[in-house]
């Protein structure tokens, strides 16, 4: 029986309920399917800093370094506001992507028909939306260097370096060509290359990569396009992919077309380590009341099994298990409307497991 070792890091607010949650479902993946989860719980963010005076403590680094995939809550809240900037939570989460190396973040955008209401586009412009959005996430103007606000002559100035070596570029380009590869075979490139010399090493770098991928499509958009054609004709993207700052934008208008941040599962990948968590944040007023939407968690959890253990079929049936939930009208308050069932985060999660019981019936 395999066996995969699993770091909970359940952080603060809603995180430890909708962890519960996504634990309990992948309880039940393995026994339908025979895999043996082992969960390790570690500390970060604001209860950590509480319990230990540290937002990413040494013992929660070295869990995370010796398993096989992490999976996260959510951190911080204002109960932490007032402490300086390099003890709030958030530093646990900022620190921990880079001890582990992790350079992709992936951010699936779904509309699913039983929500498709709660989308701002019209029906027929955003039914059938299924992409994801591969964002490079160590580099770019975020982390290049000089950088600060500096004075010249009499008056200030800001500097923001926008730097990418090829390595940086192509490992990242390379994931994305593997990645859709196994969904719909279509890439999208976003760049600024017409201005940007950064922009036109990494389209250059694109179509040296697309060689090794004859049966990938491969499309070229300016950022400024994609931003466009994300609200015009969101259902023609697969798989886009572009560098940091460009990533943070489009993800999150991404975001907005879907209808709920509560629906939203991510990951970050490196060569060796992986990450998953809820899009959405800590939602310290509704922390401890039972009514948290685990689905994006339990996204997570599925987006786990198909990127860090390779359990595809298990991964499939996960997300239609969710699918299926949502069909028969099962809603947490954030995505309620009249003539739907209102429930709370553990009635959420067991509908789940019953969906997934009789999704697996039938593959019987």
């Amino acid at each position: 029986m395999p066996v995969f070792k699993i770091a909970l890091l359940k952080g603060d607010g809603i995180g430890p309920e909708i962890v519960d949650s996504a634990v309990k479902v992948l309880k039940k993946i393995g026994e339908l399917f025979g895999h043996k989860f082992n969960f390790e719980e570690g500390l970060i963010g604001g209860v950590a800093i509480d319990k230990t005076g540290e937002p990413l403590p040494p013992y929660t680094l070295e869990l995370c370094l010796s398993a096989d995939a992490v999976l996260l809550g959510a951190v911080g809240g204002p109960k932490w506001d007032d402490l300086p900037t390099y003890k709030r939570p958030e530093r646990g989460l900022l620190g921990i992507r880079k001890a582990l190396d992790l350079y992709a973040n992936l951010r699936p955008a779904k509309v699913y028909e039983s929500l498709i209401s709660a989308s701002p586009l019209k029906d027929h412009v955003v039914r059938g939306t299924d992409f994801l959005v591969v964002r490079e996430l160590t580099g770019d103007v975020y982390y290049g260097e000089p950088r600060g606000i500096f004075k010249e002559g009499d008056k200030r100035v800001g500097i923001n370096t926008m730097r990418y070596t090829e390595d940086e570029i192509r490992r990242v380009i390379k994931k994305a060509f593997q990645i859709a590869k196994d969904r719909r075979k279509k890439l999208t490139s976003v760049d600024k290359s017409n201005v940007l010399e950064v922009s036109a090493l990494w389209r250059e770098v694109v179509e040296e990569e697309r060689k090794n991928y004859p049966d990938v499509e491969v499309e070229h958009l300016y950022v400024d396009n994609c931003a466009m054609q994300i609200v015009k004709r969101p259902s023609s993207f697969d798989v886009i992919v572009t560098g940091n700052i460009f990533g943070d934008i489009l993800s999150d208008e991404a975001a907005v077309i879907t209808g709920s941040l509560g629906m939203l599962p991510s990951a970050s990948l490196g060569q060796r380590h992986a990450l998953y968590e809820p899009v959405h944040g800590s939602a310290p007023d509704i922390a401890g009341k039972g009514i948290a939407n685990p689905i994006a968690t339990i996204l997570s959890a599925g987006m786990m099994l198909r990127y860090s253990f390779g359990l595809k079929e298990e991964a499939n049936l996960l997300e239609r298990a969710v699918e299926l939930t949502l069909h028969k009208g099962y809603r947490t308050p954030d995505i309620y409307d009249e003539g739907t069932k209102k429930v709370g985060t553990e009635e959420m999660t067991d509908a789940i497991i019953s969906a997934l019981e009789e999704l697996c019936e039938k593959l019987v």
